[in-house]
């Protein structure tokens, strides 16, 4: 054999893997790889989440809910991705929890800029020196994908 061909292979290989994952994508068969991505999702959002939360001394007992919801939905997304009956149940109900703790954190997020010096009417410095008011939403989003991962097919 060439060394030559045994690139080709290979190259032959990765765009056969990348048109599987297309073709997957557009039949809407990407359940366990986008349940696999919110665990993923879900872990590092909880991080961050633990590492702003505690810069606030975790002065609202709400402000643990998001980090202990991180690896809830890091298992969810663990058990989805290997199997389709956790992923139907499971993940779903994870997911939605994690979506309205989200929402939750928005108002949360709002109320406190509120509750800053000159509330709303400061805003540009109250968003900036406050709560991050769109912050909640990645978790919004992380919590949207396990639902979309439970009503997507399966990979074969």
């Amino acid at each position: 054999m060439r060394a030559g061909s045994i690139v080709t292979d290979t190259a032959a290989e990765a765009v056969y893997g990348i048109d599987r994952l297309v073709r997957n994508v557009r039949t809407g068969r990407f359940e366990r790889s986008l349940a696999a991505l919110m665990a993923v999702g879900a872990i590092v959002t909880a991080v961050e989440i633990y590492f702003e939360h505690d810069k606030a001394s975790f002065g609202n007992k709400w402000m643990w809910v998001p980090v202990v919801l991180g690896p809830v939905g890091a298992v969810s997304g663990i058990a989805g991705a290997f199997s389709h009956r956790a992923a139907k149940t499971l993940l779903p109900i994870a997911s939605a929890t994690i979506v309205a703790n989200g929402l939750q954190g928005v108002w949360l997020h709002g109320r406190g800029i509120k509750q800053k010096p000159g509330g709303w009417r400061n805003f540009r410095y109250n968003m900036e020196m406050g709560p991050p008011l769109m912050a909640p939403l990645l978790v919004t989003l992380v919590g949207g994908m396990g639902l979309l991962a439970s009503i997507l097919r399966r990979e074969k």
